[in-house]
């Protein structure tokens, strides 16, 4: 599952195959950023993520978990037990968070650049990235 506003670098090949041979469970792309308040910020304990703070006041460390997400089938059963968040949402941070208590979420890092093109700043920034490579590669 990739969301809308999110645009990236890097390929996805890899990481999918390695979800494939996962089996099971789920697993999240991570970035470091500048500003992690922004985002769901992961607790990664003996390599293993543990818990996702959704926009912390003081997050934890420099990463965030990006908008691309792969799950198994039970994502639709984890579903239909999320409850809205204080802010009236269903937060796609609770579904991985079932995933992290059980041990079943895994992650890797983007290498390339990201960003969540939420803002009109955001939205210019990836614009050039994209314009830029694509005028390298004419």
């Amino acid at each position: 599952m990739l969301l809308g506003d999110n645009l990236f670098e890097d390929s996805l090949k890899e990481q999918v195959d390695l979800f494939v041979k996962q089996g099971a469970g789920a697993r999240v792309m991570l970035k470091k950023v500048e500003d992690p308040r922004r985002y769901g910020v992961p607790t990664i304990v003996d390599d293993k993520i543990v818990e996702i703070e959704e926009k912390p006041n003081n997050p934890k460390s420099n990463y965030c978990v990006t908008g691309i997400y792969m799950y198994d089938s039970e994502v639709f059963d984890i579903i239909s037990h999320i409850q809205p968040s204080k802010r009236g949402e269903m937060e796609i941070t609770d579904v991985n968070n079932v995933y992290a208590r059980q041990g079943k979420l895994t992650y890797d890092i983007l290498k390339g650049w990201w960003t969540d093109a939420g803002t009109f700043e955001s939205l210019y920034e990836a614009s050039a990235k994209f314009f830029y490579r694509t005028e390298e590669h004419s």
